[in-house]
């Protein structure tokens, strides 16, 4: 049988580590994603994760459902990467993690891509990251949530705390600075 997260966390506030565990296990990627989306360094992203469940744990029994948990989960996830960014006093920089051969990862994915469609998308992706991370972290923010996690316009303004129009302003705002960015790049003008 599958539990919704509001059942899981019901259970969970009774004592059922259990329920606690299929809600990490349900929601590690998503956060993990958004983390490192975000901060750009695969180690620390893992430790936001970390610390995210951490704080969702314990701060389990004051979740009252007026949100989801997902929502909850995301804007714990968020505030702990506004936190580290603020305590490095720098730019999310975002790299590939040491473990992973982005040609291998993309060749198991796309078996039919040529080495050169793999190279140039490669090289689309780093312009991309670089592009990313000159937008302010308001604008940074909404593309993630949006693009990469799939969140509609009222989940993030939720989430982010900031009225409906705010939040598709920025998102317009950051799309129409990175395709400029896009535009500039001999990489991206090329294809």
């Amino acid at each position: 049988m599958t539990w919704t997260d509001e059942e899981l966390v019901a259970r969970s506030i009774r004592g059922d580590s259990e329920s606690f565990n299929e809600l990490v296990l349900r929601w590690e990627r998503p956060i993990y994603s958004l983390a490192y989306r975000t901060i750009g360094r695969e180690e620390d992203a893992r430790d936001v994760c970390q610390e995210t469940f951490l704080r969702a744990f314990r701060g389990l029994p004051a979740f009252r459902g007026q949100a989801k948990f997902s929502s909850w989960l995301y804007r714990i996830a968020l505030n702990l990467c506004r936190d580290w960014m603020r305590r490095q006093r720098r730019a999310p920089i975002v790299q590939a993690p040491e473990d992973v051969d982005l040609v291998e990862l993309a060749a198991a994915r796309e078996p039919s891509e040529s080495i050169e469609d793999l190279v140039a998308r490669n090289d689309l992706s780093k312009v991309v990251e670089r592009a990313m991370a000159r937008l302010p972290e308001e604008q940074r923010t909404a593309i993630i949530l949006k693009e990469y996690q799939g969140l509609t316009f009222q989940e993030i303004a939720d989430l982010v705390g900031c009225p409906l129009s705010t939040v598709k302003t920025r998102l317009y705002q950051g799309l129409t600075v990175l395709r400029r960015e896009l535009a500039k790049d001999p990489v991206t003008t090329s294809r």
